[in-house]
Order: structure tokens, then sequence, then C-alpha cells
């Protein structure tokens, strides 16, 4: 279980007029600022929280690697979020506004071609150097040449970053249209150029690095255990986005192969907070002593943010999935009303769109404001995207589905994909078989494949399901060596730069890159610009609304199914603030043991 320190700043960008040119405290990208000069604490912290104890945590899997910013290795969870600072910090309570961290104030150009940050002089390592400007520098140049290709997606638009003095950077921008920028380069971790000199930041390491961060890495097992110790001596401890967080002296992540042997080593007292993302197991298995008598408190909490979309991810570089009629045929072997029944206790809603859960989500037909956008591309799109709502396919949920498989076998046989005599279909034309193997890391997705690889093999289709472990599977991913398999694609409600990472042609051949699907589409790319340039909020929104429409129709995925609640379960020697935020319940930073 991976649990963010700031889950929600992701993907949490937005393209809409920032608040100022002049330097200030804050950055805001919708113009209105929750937070005055002089704030001591954020609503959603607890100021007086007592500081010590032990948070334990679980993770699924392994490690080998505690550099969290490189394509090698798989990295133990929590190093980014307790250890590097940033130049501002994102508060949970507002739409997308950053509040000075290790950047004491911030100065936007009026044309928008640079920002400069101003340090906080008492900013330091935890070896007590100084945290520079020349810091800043390396880092981005560094995460742009050898970290994960997702920094040079993101960064795409930075001309280059100077150090005009020890405690003033500047970043250059290409762009003056790429609004959330700024914001960006704010979130961007910052690293020790002194401790790396010499090294090889490629590569992966177990020996901890400097930080400058409220947490250091005090142990490591590799593969089963990371250990992080607040830094008592912490320069930024006292800063008001700081006051009321970091309350716990010790965080602990214990590694478990299997969800079900973590779920066990939950009840035995072995970590303390669980989030539980099996609603079978939500509604069967917490019935024990430890919840009865209260030990343990169970809770769904609100979550405010969009899902995004989880769904089986067709990968289209594979032949038999460059057809767009095979990617909708597929789609109706799965009977997600029987399954989530049967599964669920029906307790997931159907995904339908790439932004769900939010006002960002495609709906009815396109308005006049997506048309205007969708018709100069009109003979290079789907004909339903200007005609039809996208639905998934649907069943009664009895379990019969033979409407639907009837259905997926014309479209398949309309394709020119007839049954050979296996019983396995093979195209008239090119000779390429029907079959294919969807893969994942966790085995509890079984049950749910299963019958879906069932009614695919009744319509003359081969599909297996294959568990792989963490490493391997990762591996896999990174160089797109998969048919299918289950993923999630993470939105919020201000999507920018990131869609670039998601679905454009440039990143769809790069090793590392999030283009799992393998979009090469002109006109997505167009799209992903007109998010990333919008100037006001309506004009996000509706290009939103025209990307989502033509994703749907283009049958990337088979949509899975959500749920905007978080289930957690904890042992009662935690405690939270009053008021949690509806953006992520942040357990590492505003959580506390009790006195």
């Amino acid at each position: 279980m991976k649990f963010l320190l700031a889950a929600a700043l992701l993907f949490t960008f937005s393209a809409a007029p920032l608040h100022s040119a002049s330097a200030d405290y804050a950055l805001s990208l919708y113009g209105d600022i929750k937070y005055p000069a002089d704030f001591t604490h954020f609503d959603y912290t607890n100021p007086g929280a007592p500081k010590g104890g032990t948070l334990k945590l679980s993770s699924i899997g392994t490690f080998d690697n505690v550099n969290p910013y490189i394509i090698k290795g798989a990295s133990a969870d929590g190093i980014d979020a307790l250890t590097n600072p940033t130049l501002m910090v994102q508060s949970y309570d507002e739409p997308f506004t950053m509040y000075g961290y290790v950047a004491s104030d911030v100065a936007l150009a009026a044309d928008k071609s640079s920002v400069t940050f101003t340090l906080n002089p008492k900013a330091v390592w935890d070896d007590s150097k100084p945290l520079t400007a020349d810091d800043i520098v390396w880092t981005f140049n560094t995460l742009v040449k050898d970290g994960a290709p997702f920094y040079r997606a993101y960064y795409t638009d930075v001309k280059n970053v100077t150090a005009d003095a020890s405690d003033k950077v500047t970043f250059h921008l290409a762009s003056k249209n790429n609004r959330e920028l700024p914001l960006i380069i704010a979130q961007m971790p910052i690293l020790p150029k002194h401790y790396w000199t010499g090294k090889n930041f490629a590569e992966t390491t177990l020996t901890p690095p400097v930080a400058a961060g409220p947490y250091k890495i005090s142990n490591v097992t590799a593969g089963r255990s990371i250990e992080f110790t607040r830094n008592p001596d912490w320069w930024g401890k006292d800063l008001p986005v700081n006051k009321g967080r970091y309350n716990f002296d010790k965080i602990v992540y214990t590694y478990y192969r299997d969800q079900n042997v973590a779920l066990e080593a939950f009840f035995a007292g072995e970590f303390d907070l669980q989030q539980e993302n099996v609603a079978k197991l939500w509604q069967s298995a917490y019935d024990v002593p430890q919840v009865k008598d209260g030990r343990i408190t169970k809770q769904e909490i609100e979550n405010d943010r969009p899902t995004g979309l989880q769904g089986f991810l067709y990968n289209t570089r594979r032949p038999v999935f460059a057809d767009r009629q095979v990617r909708e045929a597929l789609a109706y072997a799965f009977d997600f009303e029987w399954e989530n029944k049967q599964f669920a206790y029906s307790s997931y809603t159907r995904t339908r769109s790439y932004f769900e859960n939010s006002d960002l989500a495609a709906t009815g037909l396109p308005s006049p404001a997506e048309l205007q956008i969708l018709e100069p591309f009109k003979n290079q799109l789907p004909s339903e995207v200007f005609t039809t709502e996208y639905n998934p396919p649907k069943t009664d949920g009895s379990g019969n589905v033979r409407a639907n498989l009837k259905r997926a076998s014309d479209i398949l046989d309309a394709a020119g994909y007839k049954l050979g005599k296996d019983g396995v279909r093979v195209h008239e034309k090119t000779g390429t078989r029907l079959e294919f193997e969807l893969v994942d890391a966790n085995p509890a997705f079984e049950r749910w494949i299963l019958p879906f690889t069932q009614n695919l093999k009744k319509i003359g289709v081969a599909a297996t399901f294959r568990v792989i472990d963490d490493a391997q599977y990762q591996n896999r991913m990174q160089n797109f060596d998969f048919d299918m398999t289950i993923g999630v694609i993470p939105q919020s409600s201000s999507p920018g730069n990131e869609q670039r990472e998601f679905w454009s042609s440039a990143k769809a051949d790069i090793n590392g890159s999030r283009n799992y699907i393998g979009v090469k589409n002109p006109v997505v790319d167009t799209l992903v610009d007109n998010i990333i340039a919008a100037d006001t909020r309506e004009e996000l929104v509706t290009s939103c609304h025209a990307l989502d429409r033509v994703l749907q129709w283009n049958f990337y995925t088979i949509p899975n199914w959500y749920y905007n609640k978080w289930r957690l379960a904890w042992w009662t020697k935690l405690d939270h603030p009053e008021k949690l935020s509806g953006l992520t319940p942040a357990i590492l930073d505003t959580w506390w043991v009790k006195e």
C-alpha cells in the first residue's frame, strides 16, 4: 500500500490566469488565494498535534532502490514525500495555490517569459551545508538528462535555468502560453548537488542520500523495509506551510509479497493503517475482534478528487490491437454488472470517462464550443464523436451476455476475423490470430479477469491471464512488453502538462513514458496542446471534454470501475485533524500518535 504525502499533487495542475506577476508569497492559477501572507498554518492541520511515536505502514512487492527519480529499479515508498523539499507547497483545500517553502518569495515576469524564486536563507541539507540556487539548477538539469522520461516531458517548455545568486534562481520559459508551468516548476523536488557529484545518478542505489526534508532515511533492508526518522533540527519545521505536519518521530514501511498476508499482519498489529482497495475484503474480512471492540477504527472518507480511469489497457503497438474494431468488440465480453454484484457487493460504479467523477467528463453530445474544436478534424475522427454519447457495453447483471457476445462476434466478422479450425479467430488476409496475454502484478484481479477471458473464448478469442512479480511487471511496463494490462490513468480537476506523457505521439516509443497504450494520434496531440494553453477554466473544461470524446470513441481501454471514497482502517493509537482535506487524507503529514 502506497501512502503518498501529497497524492493530490501529482496531477493537480491547471491552465488559468496566474495570480500575480510580482514577487509574492504565493501563486494561484485561479486568482483566489485563501491564506493571507501572515497565515500560521493550513486549516486541515492541527498545530498543537503532539510529536512522537512511530507510524508503521505496509507496501506490497519489493524494492531495490532509494532514488525514486530514475527509470531503473523499483524505488522504496515514501522517499520523495518525506526527504526532499520543493520550492513551494500546494495547499490541500484550494483548487491550486502554492505557498513558499524553500522559496520565500516568487516573481513571475509580466510577459510570462520567466519565473524567479528567492530562497529561504535558513534552508540547509541535513549535513549542515546550505541549500543554494546551484542545487536547484543541478537538480533540473539532472532530472531532464538522467531522470525518468516523465521529467523531460514535464519540463519541455523550460528553456534553461540560471543561478542569479546563491539565493536566487530563474527558470526561463520557452512558451508564454503554458500557464501552469511556473507552478509545476515550484513542485520540483530539490536534490543535493554536492552529494551526487562524482556519483552516477542514473544507477540504482541503496545508500541514503543527503536530505533537506523533514525526515532522513535511517535504515534500509533491501526488499523488506525502509525506515525514516524525523530530523529534530529540520530547518523548515516552523514555516507556516509545515505547522502541524510531520508529527511522527519515525515512519516505517514493511513490504509484503501478498495482500492477504499483509491484511493478516495488519490485524496482528504489525502495521498501523490499511487503505483497502478490494470491496469484497472491506465488506467481509474486517469482521474481526479488533474492529468490533474498537481497537481498530474502520471508516470511509469522502474523496473529492477526480478518479481518472482504471481499465484494461490495450497496447496498440501490438498488431492485434491496432484495429479499432477489435478494441471495440472485446469490450462486449466484460460483464461488469454481473461481476460487480458477485465480487464487490455492487459497490462500484462503472467508469465511462477518462476524467471520471469531475466536471471534465464528457456527457451527452458535444456543445457548440466543443464542436468548434472538433469539427476541423471531422474527417479524422470516428463519426460517433459527433453523434452519440459514449457509454461502455452494459448487461442486465444476470450473467447472460449472449446479446453482447453476438454483437462482439458481428464486429469481429466485419473486421475480417473468422473462426479457425481450432476455434480461435484468424484474420482472413493477414493470418493474425486473435490471441493475447493480460498481465498484472496483483493476483486479486484474477477473479474479475477469469469470467472476462471465458466470455472471450466463446467468441473465438484466446486470452490468458498471467500474474508476475512487481519487479518484472515494472520492467515490462517500462519497455511496453505486454499485450494488455490493468492500469490507472490518474487525473485531477485541473489537467495540464502531464497529458502529454499519457497521450502524445512523441512519448509513444520512449521507454519509461506513461503512454502505455501507445497512442499516436495527431488529433489527440492537438487536443492536449489545447488543454495546456487554455486561458480560462471554461476553456479548460471544454478542451477536456473534446479530448475525452476522442479517447472514448477510439476504444483505447475497456473501462473498469471506481469508488469515490477512501476505505481506511487504523489502530486507534492514531489520530487525525477534525477537518480532513477532500483531496487527500494526508496520513503521513497531518496525522499523529495519541499521547
